[in-house]
C-alpha cells in the first residue's frame, strides 16, 4: 500500500514527469520516469520525432507508445529457454501446474504501511506467531483471539479466515510459501507477501491434479520468457538510468516492477 503525496517536480534529462502540485505516489513516479527514459531512448535511435510532446499526467501519445515497444523489440535480448531449464521451473513450480489444489487456512496480517517501523512490525508477528504455535490447545482459541486483536485484515473480525483458497487467488509470492507443500497447522515462520507479514494457519488441503510437464511445456516456456524479457527491461532501464540526468525520483529496477 502507498500513500499518495505532494510532489516536487522530478525530471528526466529536463523533462518533468508531474506537475508541482499533483499528488502522486512513489510507485507511480517511478513508473513514469522509466516510461520517459524509453521515450527519449526511441528518439535518440530515430524511432519516434524529437517533436513528440511531452507526457501529460504520465501519458504519452500513441506515436510513442508505439515506438517504444519497437524499440524494446529491438534491443532487448530474450533467450529462448532450454529444455534443462524448463523442467527445472516445472519441477520448482509444481503447485502452479497443479490445477485444483485447495487450502483452507486463516491468517494474521501485520500490515506494512508508509512510515510504519518493519522492525517493531517484525517483532510483534514473531511473538504472536510463537503465542499461537505455543499455545497448547485448551480453553480458547488462541488464533482466532490474536487475529480478532491484531490482524490489519478485514478478516480479522472472522478470526483471520480466508475459507478454501486457491493459489491465483492469493498474493504470488504467498502463495509460494503455501502451496504444493504438505504442511498442516500453524505455519512454523512468518509468510511475506506484498501486504505485509502474516501468521497463517494451514487447516486442510485438497490436492490438485498432477499435471506431466509433455501438457504443460507451452505455459513454461512462456513463464520462464516472461522472466528473461522482465529481467532484460531491468537491466535495460539501469543502463539508461546511468546515462540520463534523473531528478527527484529513485530508480530502484531490482526492487520494483519499473514498466507495467
Amino acid at each position: 500500500m502507498q500513500t499518495a503525496f505532494t510532489a516536487t517536480i522530478a525530471r528526466v534529462n529536463g523533462v518533468a514527469l508531474n506537475a508541482e502540485d499533483e499528488a502522486i505516489t512513489e510507485e507511480e513516479l517511478r513508473q513514469r520516469a522509466c516510461t520517459e527514459l524509453l521515450r527519449q531512448a526511441a528518439q535518440r535511435d530515430g524511432l519516434l520525432s524529437r517533436h513528440d510532446p511531452a507526457p501529460a499526467a504520465g501519458a504519452v501519445s500513441e506515436a510513442a507508445s508505439q515506438a517504444i515497444e519497437a524499440w524494446l523489440e529491438k534491443n532487448l535480448q530474450i533467450p529462448e529457454p532450454t529444455e534443462e531449464a524448463c523442467r527445472r521451473h516445472h519441477a520448482a513450480h509444481a503447485a502452479q501446474y497443479r490445477p485444483g489444489e485447495r487450502v483452507r487456512m486463516r491468517h494474521i496480517l501485520f500490515a506494512v504501511t508508509p512510515g510504519v517501523d518493519v522492525r517493531a512490525l517484525r517483532s510483534r508477528a514473531e511473538a504472536c506467531l510463537l503465542d499461537v504455535r505455543c499455545h497448547d490447545g485448551t480453553g480458547a482459541d488462541a488464533f482466532d483471539k490474536s487475529a480478532r486483536e491484531l490482524s490489519n485484515c478485514p478478516t480479522g473480525a472472522q478470526g483471520g479466515d480466508l475459507g478454501w483458497t486457491r493459489a491465483e487467488e492469493c498474493a504470488p509470492e504467498m502463495a509460494r510459501d503455501i502451496f504444493g507443500r504438505a504442511e498442516i497447522g500453524v505455519l512454523p515462520r512468518l509468510v511475506h507477501s506484498r501486504f505485509g507479514l502474516h501468521v497463517v494457519e494451514v487447516i486442510e488441503r485438497e490436492a490438485g491434479t498432477e499435471t506431466p510437464f509433455e501438457a504443460v511445456r507451452g505455459a513454461v516456456q512462456h513463464a520462464l520468457r516472461q522472466q528473461a524479457w522482465v529481467t532484460a527491461l531491468r537491466q535495460c532501464l539501469q543502463l539508461l538510468a546511468a546515462e540520463a540526468e534523473v531528478e527527484g525520483v529513485t530508480l530502484d529496477a531490482a526492487a520494483s516492477p519499473l514498466v507495467q
